[in-house]
């Protein structure tokens, strides 16, 4: 797959818009912790809606969707309710009035606002290990799927020439993977909660626009050749016949 100009054009901008988002909100998440950490509490409902639909969006993710859209049709929607969505919800319902009123910015702070004593100091430990491992979990699940989806438009042979070292085949999508994660780090540790949020809100502008183009592309696909699927793939309701998870609902389907 070749990159056109375009492409190009809005990947560099892209990247650049988020090196300077992080410069900018730099001196601004220099006073303070609460503004390093929580925006100094200005950020409006709307841009924190758009930034965590946004980081609800990754490549891996992504690819699962697909894969789930492909197996089961349009009744896969109905697999994210057994558990994002709810979590989401309770995290507004719940979670976020406790902690805003709280006034604490981390889980382990949290946990003095109810324990202490050595229990609670143990308590402390063990959860900043646990975000610490989090975090490298999070990245380690978003780091190779987008190695390698850079690596299906942007091939090594293209770049290599470029590229002062040798990578073997099998490394190249860690290397890709180390580029973007780069930008990433960049702009986050500049400009904390602030850059996060705005690089997070142009992230979704550019995922809504893809969807949008990508839709409308599936569309005409669909329109001219059509896709052979079986019978029910296209509901998304289920019925006393329908096939989930491999597993026959009813009697009469197992003898058909």
């Amino acid at each position: 797959m070749k990159l056109t100009v375009l492409d190009i054009s809005i990947i560099v901008l892209y990247l650049a818009a988020t090196v300077v988002i992080g410069l900018v909100l730099k001196k601004r998440a220099e006073q303070s912790k609460k503004d390093y950490m929580l925006g100094g509490n200005r950020l409006p409902w709307y841009l924190l809606g758009l930034s965590n639909a946004s980081g609800m969006f990754d490549i891996s993710g992504t690819m699962w969707l697909v894969t789930l859209l492909f197996v089961y049709g349009l009744k896969s929607a109905w697999i994210p309710w057994l558990w994002p969505v709810f979590n989401q919800i309770f995290l507004m319902v719940f979670l976020s009035v406790w902690l805003r009123r709280s006034n604490v910015t981390t889980g382990a702070e949290w946990l003095n606002t109810r324990f202490s004593g050595r229990g609670a100091n143990l308590s402390h430990g063990v959860i900043v290990v646990f975000a610490i491992i989090l975090g490298l979990g999070y990245l380690a699940y978003g780091f190779i799927g987008i190695g390698k989806f850079v690596e299906i438009f942007v091939p090594w042979e293209t770049v290599s020439a470029w590229v002062p070292f040798d990578i073997p085949p099998e490394y190249v999508a860690h290397f890709y993977g180390i580029c973007i994660t780069a930008f990433a780090v960049f702009y986050t540790l500049l400009g904390g909660m602030m850059s996060i949020v705005w690089a997070d809100v142009i992230q979704y502008v550019l995922m809504t626009i893809s969807g949008i183009v990508i839709g409308v592309i599936a569309m005409h696909a669909v329109s001219e050749h059509g896709l052979v699927v079986p019978d029910g793939w296209s509901s998304p309701f289920l019925g006393k016949n329908s096939i989930w998870i491999g597993v026959p609902l009813s009697r009469k389907s197992i003898k058909n």
